[in-house]
C-alpha cells in the first residue's frame, strides 16, 4: 500500500510574519488558512505532514545573495505558530532551496512507502519550484494547489507554477 504526504516549505517567521528578514509579504499570510486546513484534513486522513525548515548557520554563504534568514536557534528560525506541527509529523531542516539537498527527505519518503505528495508554502519560485522539480525527477505524483504557494514576485510566482506543470507533470490546482 502506498501512501500521500503533504509537503509544507519554509512556513517560518523570518518568510511570513510582517517582522521577518525575508519577508514574502502578504501573499504568504494569505495562505496561511488554506495550509492549516490541509494539515488538517492530512491528519484526519492518518497522512503524513513533513515541515521543511530553511535553516543556516550564521555565515552561510547563502547571504551573498539573500538576506541573513533562519538561522538556526532565533526566532526567524521558526515555524510560524498558526502552523504548529504536532508530535507525529516530520521536520526537515535544509539549507538549500531543494528539501532533498543534503537531508533525509528522500528517506523518509521511502520509509513511509510515499507515492503522492502535494506542496505548499513559500516561495514558490524558489524552494518549492526546486522542491517539486526535485519529487518530479524521483517520480513522485506531485500536486500543487495555487491557494498553498506564495511568492516574493507575482510573475516568478506564475512563472514557477507554468514550469512546474509543464516541466515536471506537477498537477497545479
Amino acid at each position: 500500500m502506498f501512501g500521500k504526504a503533504l509537503i509544507v516549505v519554509d512556513m517560518l517567521n523570518d518568510f511570513v510574519d510582517e517582522k521577518g528578514s525575508l519577508y514574502c509579504g502578504e501573499t504568504a499570510r494569505d495562505i496561511i488558512p488554506f495550509i492549516k486546513e490541509r494539515i488538517d484534513e492530512y491528519h484526519q486522513q492518518g497522512d503524513l505532514v513533513i515541515y521543511l525548515q530553511d535553516t543556516h548557520d550564521e555565515n552561510d554563504r547563502e547571504f551573498e545573495r539573500f538576506p541573513r534568514h533562519c538561522i538556526k536557534g532565533t526566532w526567524g528560525h521558526g515555524i510560524i505558530p498558526e502552523l504548529k506541527p504536532d508530535e507525529h509529523d516530520q521536520i526537515v531542516l535544509k539549507r538549500r532551496f531543494s528539501g532533498f539537498f543534503e537531508t533525509g527527505l528522500e528517506e523518509i519518503l521511502r520509509s513511509h512507502r510515499i507515492d503522492e505528495v502535494e506542496v505548499v508554502g513559500v516561495c514558490t519560485s524558489i524552494c518549492v519550484m526546486d522542491t517539486v522539480g526535485d519529487l518530479s525527477s524521483r517520480d513522485y505524483s506531485v500536486t500543487v494547489p495555487r491557494a498553498g504557494v506564495a511568492d516574493f514576485d507575482p510573475e516568478f510566482h506564475d512563472f514557477a507554477l507554468r514550469r512546474m506543470e509543464r516541466t515536471y507533470g506537477a498537477k497545479i490546482v
